[in-house]
């Protein structure tokens, strides 16, 4: 086998697994398909329910050392698995390349062309000599061809395959489009660029459309006391215990909506609503935002989602376990994910040594107590 342990996902959640499954011995390879570890979290500007840590970038960077230190561990990025296939003794995962383009350097020219006199008729011209004051080109260094399109994560190639004993899945969740939500119309072809990626200085002093009340805005309110942005935020009903952290704000107004409709016209916006208790408004922002939320992107194959997508760990095969954002659409938080992730490697720990785990996987009977930890617990 490769590995003791495949960890699929660099998050939060995966990160901690590689640190918790070397902590008691476990060899690991974390496989995650961008080229650097906690993406997501770089984007979060402001931290403020994780302990010691106060950004999301300097978060990462945290994470990021830990698994440099991390003997144990091996980080491969740049793959993103596709498959996962569970067998009585061990666990398969099936790996593709995720193609990017390299950055081409700008092309530098040398000595502009300096146009003197006119060529006299008459007199032979020899070659790679300058006709009259005209100077010839020459490059101030060499030119390099671009490089072609080339996976980030050189180490794959389409269809490798990696075997553990176990495999932590920590996926995470991918960002839902306004196609995928059923109260919204009039999306077809519009621009709607995701809330996280909105300007402050582009939104400061204007009305913003704000379509879900997902948690990527209770972070930018956060991080931006300064901002005179009024908010206005229609969210279906369902979505109503994710506006508690942004209800006290005065700048947010909340609208909870059966049906919204976008006009015809981008300045300003305009939608037609039909809310909760049945009355007709017009909403008219500046700009729109989307807020939707995510839904889970767990590979194919041997982990069970249940109807909403989300994989519970008591639901998975003996050798596989989830942690994270995957496992549940109420416990998206990054202490909660870290947590998780350490607990789905002693998980793995528990079933190596014939142990039940009480996360999915492992034994149903007990035998004895739980072994000593070989790093001195923590």
């Amino acid at each position: 086998m490769d590995t003791d342990l495949l960890i699929i996902g660099g998050g939060p959640a995966g990160c901690a697994a590689a640190v918790m499954a070397a902590s008691v011995g476990m060899r690991s390879v974390l496989i995650e398909a961008d080229d650097a570890l906690c993406g997501a979290l770089r984007r979060i500007p402001v931290v403020s329910n994780v302990l010691g840590a106060a950004s999301g970038p300097d978060l990462a960077a945290t994470i990021e050392a830990d698994l440099a230190r991390c003997d144990l561990c091996r980080v491969e990025l740049g793959g993103r698995a596709t498959l996962v296939e569970g067998f009585d003794d061990r666990v398969e995962v099936t790996v593709e390349p995720v193609e990017s383009v390299e950055p081409v350097e700008p092309v530098r020219l040398g000595e502009p062309v300096r146009l003197g006199e006119p060529v006299r008729l008459g007199e032979p011209v020899r070659l790679g000599e300058p006709v009259g004051s005209i100077k010839p080109v020459e490059p101030t260094e060499p030119v390099e061809p671009v490089k072609p399109v080339k996976p980030v994560g050189s180490a794959w190639v389409r269809g490798s395959r990696l075997t553990a004993r176990y495999v932590v899945v920590a996926t995470g969740v991918g960002p839902l489009g306004p196609e995928e939500a059923g109260w919204l119309g009039g999306v077809a072809g519009r621009a709607l660029p995701p809330l996280w990626e909105a300007d402050p200085a582009a939104i400061d002093d204007r009305t913003v459309l704000v379509l879900g009340a997902d948690r990527p805005l209770g972070t930018v309110a956060r991080a931006h006391p300064e901002l005179r942005t009024r908010f206005v935020v229609a969210y279906p009903p369902e979505d109503v215990y994710k506006t508690e952290e942004i209800r006290r704000d005065a700048r947010v107004e909340l609208v909870a909506v059966r049906r919204l409709e976008f006009g015809s016209g981008s300045a300003p916006v305009t939608a037609e609503i039909r809310t909760v208790e049945g009355e007709r408004r017009t909403l008219t922002a500046d700009l729109a935002f989307l807020n939707l939320g995510s839904a889970p992107a767990p590979p194919a194959g041997a982990v069970v989602a249940d109807r909403a997508g989300y994989c519970p760990p008591g639901r998975q095969h003996p050798r596989v376990f989830t942690a994270g954002d995957l496992r549940s659409a109420r416990f998206q938080r990054i202490a909660t994910a870290m947590g998780s992730g350490g607990e789905a490697a002693l998980g793995a720990y528990y079933a190596s040594r014939g142990l039940p785990t009480g996360t999915g996987g492992g034994p149903s009977t007990e035998v004895g107590g739980p072994p000593p930890d070989p790093a001195g617990g923590g």
